[in-house]
């Protein structure tokens, strides 16, 4: 005969677990934001990068697929290209922000 638990009805609280290291795994920390923001600042952007921004500049209606097939030619993947095109498309939108202030 299988055990009965004696207590079925007594009120416990869940206690709240630590988070384990595999589920921050790949998150990038505060120190290697800082880092990738000041030498993106310092170095700019990469040449197929400003490729990619003058995709966007120059042509219409195909830009963004262009630039996804360019940037998914150099770097392999949907996501990463994905990723970078709108990356791209905020530094767009950001010198267009700080050319309308200058003007």
């Amino acid at each position: 005969m299988a055990p009965t638990r004696v207590m079925k009805n007594f009120e416990t609280t869940k206690l709240a677990k630590a988070q384990r290291p595999k589920h921050r795994k790949g998150r990038p920390s505060k120190r290697n934001v800082v880092v990738k923001e000041v030498v993106a600042e310092v170095a700019g952007l990469l040449p197929y990068e400003k490729r990619l921004l003058d995709m966007l500049s120059g042509t219409g209606d195909g830009a963004d697929k262009r630039m996804y097939k360019y940037a998914k030619q150099r770097l392999g993947t949907h996501k990463r290209a994905v990723a970078k095109r709108e990356a791209i498309k905020d530094v767009h939108a950001k010198m267009k922000a700080r050319q309308a202030m200058g003007n």
